[in-house]
């Protein structure tokens, strides 16, 4: 089974197990894919939209993977009991979306040996609510799909100390490795938050020198990461 880049970096991230849990499966390309090579035992593909489960339980009809890959019509983690999977996945989605379903369902989350996270946004804010919320980040990666790059984060549940705000926009992970994507993924949010200071500093408005400096703070730890990669 072939799938695209983004999809196939999310499925490397998840470690060999016996369940694994798909929430928002769309196509439910990950749990096949995973089913299929043998990562997972068994998988439950879980989605919100029914049109979607369909597309998902086509998809495993026709691989014969119906004895192994369970569909689950539902909002979240509510799918779930507590401790029936080991490792959760739950990608293409907002990282306040992502933080919001494991907020909603903490015993469920906090009962998986581990969480596969890809956000599309608000990466720094997910991290945030896994550093607060007993989650430790023990890998991460990049994976450039057209001209997008994505981020990917793997956590596991146990205490998360943040030695650098930095670590929370870049994970600490990718700079210790030096990614070979960071500096392209860098350089996007460096052209962004230039724009929003460029943005800010014309409307002068009352007040919002507190938030130039915090951007301005905030590019000059981009700049810091930038230049020693």
């Amino acid at each position: 089974m072939k799938i695209k880049r983004r999809l196939k970096a999310i499925a490397n991230m998840v470690e060999p197990t016996k369940v694994i849990a798909d929430i928002g499966t769309d196509h439910g390309y990950i749990p096949a894919y995973l089913v299929e090579k043998g990562i997972v035992d068994r998988g439950i593909a879980a989605d919100v939209s029914r049109g979607s489960l369909a597309k998902a339980q086509d998809l495993i009809r026709a691989m014969g993977l119906e004895d192994r890959i369970e569909t689950r019509l539902g909002d979240g983690l509510s799918v779930l009991k507590v401790g029936e999977a080991n490792s959760i996945v739950i990608a293409g989605m907002g990282g306040i979306l992502i933080s919001q379903i494991l907020e909603k369902d903490k015993q469920i989350g906090q009962a998986v040996d581990s969480l596969v996270l890809q956000p599309m946004t608000a990466s720094r804010e997910l991290r945030q609510w896994l550093s607060e919320n007993n989650y430790s980040i023990t890998k991460e990666d990049l994976v450039k799909e057209g001209k997008k790059i994505y981020e990917l984060i793997l956590a596991i549940p146990g205490n998360w100390q943040i030695e650098n705000d930095i670590h929370l926009e870049i994970g600490k992970n990718l700079i210790k490795e030096k990614h070979p994507l960071l500096k392209e993924h860098i350089s996007g949010k460096i052209t962004k938050i230039r724009a929003i200071i460029a943005g800010l500093d014309q409307a002068r408005q009352d007040g919002i020198e507190s938030r130039l400096n915090d951007y301005r703070e905030r590019l000059a730890q981009y700049m810091e990461v930038y230049n020693d990669l």
